[in-house]
């Protein structure tokens, strides 16, 4: 066995700390060392799941005629199909914990891979093993760092992971169940919180297991770096991209990168599970913006500062436009109904008698019915009576996650086809923003609810009709 590094290290072994998940739950809202009682824990900022959608609902009346319209979604957007419950939720605010208990690199150890089992039997001594061939692996030990916290992120249900996440289908909707196959892995990434101002958010590729080990096997993308240490890849990877201009109205979609293991930037693989890395991307790092955007290959996370959270509308500013929208009284300019968006309180469950519904080619909003359909363009295309457009009729919906918003302003504009309400600015910034799908595709998604975006803009203005008098 090779040795290389320093072996006297003063900071305690990790094995000395209590991981919180170790008692059956994980403290992420916990006050700081220095916190007094009553005072406000000290956040670090807060992933949101984009998509968190669920496919289902009874049908309306009108929806049971010879004529059908789409059956609704029981989108849950700003709560998971299934309820928030522990650690699956739809969003999580990290915030600082009673002790850190973030890890650094500390030891690099050359040895025999059929030892390496061996050689990782301290289930308290996280590191991570890269095997090189079958008869040579790497070990990189680490140790204790007293700076940091760490927040670990995946598919599996263990205790060491702090957020589970489950895939989310293109079409909208959480993929959940032990028969659904998940290309999330079971320990996705790791993030480190700096315990001490400006607070700074770093990501990395992997997490721990439960023996505190991370394994980069023989297949998997790994390497030596020039100043001697080791790097890697995890199989389908971690994508990363900061928006340009901040998570702000003037916002515009950045460029897809990959994190490794050791939180180095690459530009994308050929393929998702490609052997072969990117270019190492020198002048861009691994912290996380206001904006940010993560994707584990089967679930995407928004990162949200607290700062930017501060800018984002509030749940009651979402209900005031609700409210406000419903005062000005707006009819179907057909069978001059009147038309309002019913209450969050009401849930999901299929549309409202006077629920808004929008031609998604033109914007025109009218009330249900059940005349225009053009069935030989598809059971959904229906003709606008207005100016004869054919295309999606949807019943719309306001967005209730006020984090995916970029702006305070009013509900104008549709997402297409699924007929999700947000501010323009919010709209056309999603609609510009490719998702990772699959081993190299990217699609823009609807952030409420997963569903692909169609049609020349991914969005549509909405065209209200006041009352007559």
């Amino acid at each position: 066995m090779v040795l290389e590094g320093n072996p006297e290290v003063g900071a305690p072994r990790t094995s000395d700390l209590q991981h919180p998940g170790n008692k059956g739950s994980c403290v992420l809202s916990s006050p700081g060392e220095d916190a007094q009682p009553g005072e406000e824990p000290i956040k670090y900022g807060e992933l949101i799941v984009l998509g968190c959608c669920e496919e289902g609902g009874e049908e309306t009346e009108a929806q049971r005629g010879e004529v059908t319209g789409p059956r609704a979604h029981s989108c849950y957007n700003g709560c998971l199909a299934s309820g928030d419950k522990g650690r699956r939720r739809s969003r999580l605010a990290l915030s600082r914990r009673p002790h850190a208990n973030g890890v650094k690199p500390d030891v690099m150890h050359h040895i025999s891979t059929p030892l390496v089992s061996k050689a990782l039997s301290n289930r308290g001594q996280h590191s991570i093993s890269y095997t090189l061939s079958r008869s040579h692996s790497v070990i990189v030990e680490y140790t204790h760092d007293s700076d940091t916290d760490m927040f670990q992120i995946g598919r599996s249900t263990e205790n060491m992971i702090d957020f589970v996440v489950t895939d989310t289908s293109p079409g909208g909707g959480a993929t959940e169940g032990p028969s659904a196959q998940s290309t999330i892995s079971r320990y996705a990434c790791r993030i480190l919180c700096n315990r001490r101002p400006p607070y700074t958010a770093r990501i990395y590729a992997a997490g721990f297991d439960a023996s505190s080990n991370i394994f980069l096997g023989e297949r998997a993308a790994k390497w030596r770096t020039p100043d001697g240490l080791m790097d890697g890849l995890t199989t389908n990877g971690v994508l990363v991209m900061h928006p340009a201009g901040g998570f702000s109205e003037d916002s515009a979609p950045g460029v897809w990168r990959e994190i490794s293991v050791c939180g180095n930037v690459y530009t994308l693989r050929d393929s998702r599970s490609a052997q072969q890395r990117g270019k190492l991307v020198e002048n861009e790092s691994n912290v996380l913006q206001d904006g940010s955007l993560i994707d584990l290959c089967g679930a995407t996370l928004l990162w949200r500062t607290p700062a930017g959270l501060l800018r984002a509308p509030t749940l009651k500013q979402l209900e005031a436009q609700r409210q406000e929208a419903n005062a000005a009284r707006p009819q179907c300019p057909v069978g001059l109904s009147t038309l309002a968006f019913p209450s969050p309180a009401r849930g999901r469950t299929a549309p409202d008698k006077q629920q808004p519904w929008v031609y998604v080619r033109c914007g025109h909003v009218h009330g249900y019915h059940g005349w225009g359909c053009r069935r030989e363009r598809g059971p959904q295309e229906r003709e606008c009576p207005l100016c004869r457009l054919v295309g999606p009729y949807v019943p719309l919906w306001l967005g209730q996650e006020a984090g995916l918003c970029l702006d305070p302003g009013p509900p104008s504009h549709a997402f297409a086809p699924c007929g999700h309400v947000c501010s323009e600015k919010t709209a056309r910034y999603w609609a510009q923003t490719p998702l990772p799908h699959g081993t190299h595709a990217f699609h823009a998604a609807c952030p409420f609810c997963g569903a692909w975006l169609t049609g020349e803009h991914g969005c549509v203005r909405l065209i209200f009709q006041g009352p007559l008098d």
